[in-house]
């Protein structure tokens, strides 16, 4: 699934361009200049040396260490590395310094073309009040709602005041800032004074600046949005509209195009309004206009032509999601559009080579974001080396990828890898198509969403596209049905690789050659501790199974074998690894299962059908941890990332629930608190120190069990 270029010339101009940004987005606008025969310049921080995008440039200039402030922000030495390499545009791609006014104008300071609009659409929409009354003066419907004063923070009165003049709900934002950070949902008027507190103060951390604004809160809202294309020359369209309805954390996580909640009438009433919000701020280049759009029978107004929605927001430059939109749009009856291109083309001062008549859709697609996240414990980054990957190919599915086998992923960058696209003739198809996509899709070394991706696409909600922002929040016992379980044919799997470790790989002429622990009698277990992060360890016994062969397996040949899961019976079992080692097959149980594998100094990793497990073997002097127990003093951390504060000293006497540690990871903050009564003991809890995910940062040493009554704690008794 491709897209192609809407007049097939390249455009006329400076034909070298630094792509200022990193990841799965730098790769895609490289592989659009590499099309249009124009060079490309990457630029990366010490932490991105031999990053793919890298690899995926012309050329490429160090920009700074691994602290974004000194690499990827920093936008001086940005310029200075477009100017060496004789590159006259800068394409930002979308973060970063993508809605930066102050970039763009040092951009036109220093004679470069910044792919983008005017400094002065990217001032007038990146503040959300005055992009309110921007819009507003256009026509643009608006929620009811209220705004403060920069720099002048409502007394508690006069706040109350008018929250009651609008009513609630009310959800409290950051004037300065997006990405859910720093909004608050006011239900009652009692709630008010605490929730604005705490919204200021998240707000002048995030984005120094503390000023809110109210808004009607819509219950179970829509999130669609409208992509948004003008020229130097005063022409805009719009390409039809995205669903981005089922996000977490208030970010997006799937998207749709085009929306099954619109009828035809809508889509054309909700585009007139999207360009009357772009001409408003006198844009130019690719954007997208937000709206929050009330459901059917959530109170909907009575019309035919458009339903009930009102401006959100809009992003100054190209959504994560453009290839949605790329998928369905066509111009004069061709299908497949480039929206890089056309930024580049808008860029360089040619005319939009397309009217709004020409625009149409065609089919369906979807996108699902795949994230270095742990779904089951509050979508925490992860990280780690990439082990092994294949990513889906064929008709109708597009990947845009960042990562390649090697790639070590680190909470220092957004946590976004790759982007899975599907097409279809119709929605349905669209969704078969990327539950095959994600099926496919393995990457080890790096737990990712794509497991919870399949199970939220299958929902049954989703499927009937009865959708909402709070979907994920709602459904999530439903998406979570075994908690964070792992089948014990997982288990089982990984004691049964290691064993297949211990096999001779020759011909075996001395009986103890063979890993059965043979001896007079009947054959001994071998017990394999095995223990997947944030979960309890698991024994599994393991014994080579048949009459006492001494021989090697044959090449590629499966071993028979006996195992146990816990305190489960033992069951006969065959396992066998392809001549490469990257994939395992076991059967057990009457099933045969063939499972992606990858091993390094941390663990083992399976992988099947778009999940994956990291199974590592415990030391044989580590506490034991049966499953189901509580009793463990181990406090460990729930993400990579860097220990902010520790609010304990060694020795110190704790109680359970207490805070022992404070780790960030992606400007997220996680307290990890101690899980017994006890003592505490440091090992990598320090302010400041890196630590991976499951890193041990204290232990906590517990309370000795009461004695029984009557009875000495340390005696025993025999009869």
């Amino acid at each position: 699934m491709g897209t192609g270029s809407p007049n097939g010339a390249p455009p006329a101009g400076t034909t070298t361009v630094l792509v200022a940004n990193r990841g799965e987005i730098a790769v895609r606008i490289m592989r659009t200049l590499r099309r249009l025969g124009m060079r490309s310049v990457a630029i990366h921080s010490d932490a991105d040396a031999d990053a793919p995008h890298i690899r995926a440039a012309d050329s490429a200039v160090r920009v700074g260490g691994a602290d974004l402030a000194d690499s990827y922000l920093n936008g001086a030495a940005i310029i200075d590395a477009a100017r060496a390499t004789g590159a006259g545009l800068i394409h930002p791609g979308y973060g970063f310094l993508a809605e930066n006014a102050g970039f763009a104008r040092a951009c036109a300071e220093a004679g470069l073309t910044f792919v983008g609009p005017p400094p002065e659409a990217i001032e007038a929409m990146g503040d959300k009040i005055r992009a309110k009354a921007t819009v507003a003066a256009a026509g643009v419907p608006l929620l009811p709602g209220f705004t403060e004063e920069p720099g002048r923070p409502m007394a508690e009165t006069e706040l109350g005041q008018a929250a009651e003049s609008v009513g609630y709900p009310l959800l409290l934002k950051p004037s300065a800032g997006g990405g859910g950070k720093g909004m608050r949902l006011v239900r009652a008027p009692e709630e008010l004074p605490t929730a604005a507190g705490a919204a200021r103060r998240e707000a002048r951390a995030a984005f120094g600046d503390e000023t809110l604004l109210a808004e009607r809160f819509v219950d179970h809202p829509r999130h669609i949005e409208v992509q948004v294309l003008a020229d130097g020359h005063g022409n805009v369209v719009h390409l039809g509209e995205r669903e981005c309805s089922l996000q977490r954390r208030h970010q997006k996580i799937v998207e749709e195009a085009p929306s099954p909640l619109l009828t035809a009438d809508q889509r054309a009433a909700m585009g007139e309004t999207a360009v009357a919000a772009a001409k408003a701020c006198g844009y130019v280049g690719a954007g997208t206009v937000e709206f929050v759009v009330r459901p059917p029978g959530g109170g909907q107004r009575e019309s035919s032509t458009a339903p009930d929605y009102a401006f959100l927001e809009m992003n100054t430059r190209l959504q994560v999601e453009h290839p949605v939109t790329e998928a369905v749009a066509t111009v004069a009856g061709r299908h497949g559009i480039d929206l890089v291109e056309l930024q580049l083309r808008v860029a360089l001062g040619e005319r939009l080579p397309f009217s709004q008549a020409d625009v149409d859709m065609s089919g369906h697609a979807v996108e699902a974001r795949v994230y270095a996240e742990d779904p089951a414990h509050e979508f925490v980054p992860t990280g780690g080396r990439v082990l092994l990957l294949s990513e889906p190919e064929g008709e109708g599915v597009r990947v845009d990828s960042g990562v390649t086998v090697g790639t070590r992923v680190t909470p220092v960058y957004d946590p976004l890898l790759a982007k899975i696209v599907t097409w279809g003739p119709d929605r349905s198809a669209a969704l078969d198509r990327m539950d095959a996509a994600l099926a496919e899709h393995t990457l080890l070394g790096c737990r990712t969403n794509v497991g919870y991706l399949r199970r939220l696409l299958r929902h049954p909600r989703v499927v009937a596209a009865d959708l909402s922002t709070d979907l994920t929040e709602r459904a999530h016992d439903e998406l979570f049905p075994d908690g964070d379980e792992v089948p014990n044919m997982v288990y089982a799997a990984a004691a049964l690789d290691h064993q297949l470790d211990l096999e001779p790989t020759g011909a075996a002429t001395d009986r103890f050659d063979v890993p059965d622990n043979w001896r007079m009698g009947e054959r001994a277990w071998t017990t394999w501790r095995l223990r997947v992060p944030r979960l309890d360890t698991v024994s599994v016994a393991v014994r080579r199974a048949g009459g006492g062969e001494s021989a090697a397996p044959p090449p590629g040949g499966a071993v028979a074998y006996e195992v146990r899961v816990g305190e489960c019976a033992p069951e006969t079992a065959r396992a066998a690894r392809s001549g490469d080692g990257r994939e395992l097959t076991v059967s057990l149980g009457g099933h045969t299962v063939r499972y992606a594998r990858a091993a390094d100094d941390g663990g083992r990793w399976l992988g099947r059908h778009g999940h994956a497990w990291e199974v590592r073997e415990e030391p044989p002097f580590a506490p034991i941890r049966e499953r189901h127990t509580s009793g463990d003093g181990t406090v460990r951390s729930p993400m990579p990332g860097t220990v902010l504060a520790v609010p304990v000293e060694n020795g110190q006497r704790v109680t359970v629930g207490a805070p022992v540690a404070v780790v960030e990871a992606m400007k997220m903050e996680h307290t990890v608190t101690a899980p017994v009564d006890g003592v505490v003991t440091l090992r990598e809890a320090h302010p400041g120190r890196p630590v991976a995910m499951d890193a041990v940062l204290a232990t906590v040493e517990p309370d000795p069990a009461p004695s029984p009554p009557g009875g000495d704690a340390g005696s025993t008794h025999e009869e």
